[in-house]
């Protein structure tokens, strides 16, 4: 069980040096496993029992296959607390980006409210002058009818 879920963890990481010790790791752990397997199958007593002596020997590569788990435990710690440690620096400059947009984006809305008034402004100040040119231009033309009427009579 042990073996699927780490095989599992090395094809979900990328290749790293890391990547590398904890698959030397796995496959020491294996080699381990193997050499259990073969000293469970040992049978060197009357009968072919297994002796206390064939018990021994399969407990302490049984130890041995615990401390290489414990190793390799160690080693997916270390690894994971290097990928939470670059997972919270890129994070952090995240959210400076962000922040940076942010401000350019808050920037370029002052720059545009500016500008909007200004256009508002520019409208305000030409309706006055077609304003003004309207009345200008009737009172001209009620001025020039009102002389053109005084000269026929």
């Amino acid at each position: 069980m042990l073996i699927l879920i780490l095989s599992i963890l090395l094809n979900l990481q990328a290749p790293t040096l890391e990547g590398a010790k904890l698959e030397k790791l796995v496959q020491e752990r294996d080699q381990l496993h193997a050499e259990w397997k073969v000293s469970e199958s040992k049978k060197t007593g009357i009968f072919g029992n297994r002796t206390k002596k064939d018990m021994i020997e399969t407990n302490e590569w049984l130890e041995r296959i615990l401390a290489k788990d414990n190793q390799i435990m160690d080693e997916l710690r270390m690894i994971g607390a290097i990928e939470t440690t670059t997972i919270s620096q890129e994070k952090e400059d995240y959210k400076s980006i962000t922040l940076k947009l942010e401000q350019n984006v808050q920037a370029m809305q002052r720059a545009l409210a500016e500008k909007d008034k200004e256009i508002e402004s520019k409208i305000r100040d030409r309706r006055t002058f077609e304003w003004a040119s309207l009345i200008f231009f009737l009172t001209s033309a009620g001025l020039g009818y009102w002389i053109y009427r005084i000269k026929k009579h």
